[in-house]
């Protein structure tokens, strides 16, 4: 199997704005007014919905089936092993038209045992347009006071509890399950992630968005709240959280590792990418892709899927890629 490239794959009607500079960062038509996500190599639904969010490849099958279909081709041996047909991973395109709400997501075990889901969801950007996000909890809050400035629905008071960072591009952010989190207005990202569509909202005016339905996960919120962390995070935590992601196999926290890799080569003349299941997305320049069954030209804004199968991935030009992978299956 070779690369494939990928078109968008825009979930319409999203609950804020966004969208232009994923389609001028794409050099498409531009987007609705809420199209503000391009849901890159995924085998994820949009959260409530039967199929809405899934990549379809350009033969017409979804990338779900194909993966069902040859998991060790697409996957490799190893990881097959370990966790099945699953990729365990979501790449997007975001881009933050407004502010989003404060929010987090669940880990894993919350996921498991209260929603029968498969992953909880830890997440990652990689800034390509800056701006200022919200990250963390600057003082330690009970869950009664945090249950309390939702049900007041005061987003000041909210805000007011998170670290503001500004982030350039080539910055990257690790948001760990639990933690409370938003991107700020203007800013463009590349979202590394666990694969599943899982928000708890602790604010929600002026958005699209019922937030005492649809806030909670379905479980209410005073076991959601349990999900979100309430520890206060120092500035050198947050700093170690966000910062610039230099180049190289792993730009990320090592504690990401056991949710994904991110892969950054800034190339000017050729390198080569290690075989394995990666999701690709070329930020900047113009590249060329060769494997053994063939060439493929990479301008900036493409996205495309590799699989292990494709082998080692020789990449030249002048131009930056990002290779989203899933965590290291042991032995691999």
């Amino acid at each position: 199997m070779n690369v494939v490239v990928l078109p968008s794959n825009r979930p319409p009607k999203r609950f804020y704005r966004g969208g232009r500079r994923i389609t001028d960062f794409r050099g498409e038509t531009p987007a609705g007014e809420r199209e503000p996500e391009d849901w890159v190599a995924s085998v994820t639904t949009v959260a409530g919905e039967p199929s809405v969010g899934r990549s379809t490849l350009p033969d017409g099958r979804l990338l779900a089936e194909a993966l069902a279909a040859d998991p060790v081709g697409w996957l490799g041996q190893a990881h097959v092993e370990r966790w099945g047909a699953d990729p365990l991973l979501l790449v997007k395109l975001l881009d933050a038209g407004q502010r989003l709400p404060v929010h987090a997501h669940p880990a894993g075990d919350f996921a498991h045992r209260h929603l029968g889901r498969a992953h909880g969801k830890a997440e990652a950007w990689y800034i390509l347009q800056g701006g200022e996000v919200q990250l963390g909890l600057i003082r330690s809050v009970g869950v009664i006071e945090l249950f309390g400035l939702v049900e007041q629905r005061d987003a000041d008071r909210m805000l007011g509890l998170l670290h503001r960072v500004t982030v350039s591009p080539g910055d990257v952010v690790y948001v760990p399950p639990g933690v409370l989190h938003a991107i700020g207005e203007g800013v463009l990202l590349v979202e590394v992630q666990e694969p599943e569509d899982l928000s708890i909202l602790v604010e929600w005016a002026g958005f699209e968005l019922d937030g005492p339905r649809d806030g909670h996960l379905g479980v209410g919120y005073p076991l959601a709240l349990e999900a979100v962390e309430r520890r206060a995070r120092s500035l050198e935590e947050i700093a170690r959280l966000a910062r610039p992601a230099g180049a190289g196999a792993s730009v990320l926290p090592a504690e990401a590792d056991r949710y994904f890799r991110l892969e950054r080569a800034v190339i000017d003349g050729a390198v080569e990418l290690e075989p394995g299941f990666a999701v690709l997305v070329v930020t900047d320049g113009a590249l060329t892709l060769e494997t053994a069954a063939g060439e493929l030209d990479l301008p900036r804004g493409t996205t495309a899927v590799a699989p292990h199968s494709a082998g080692p991935l020789r990449v030249s030009g002048h131009g930056d890629l990002l290779a989203c992978r899933p965590p290291l299956a042991r032995g691999a």
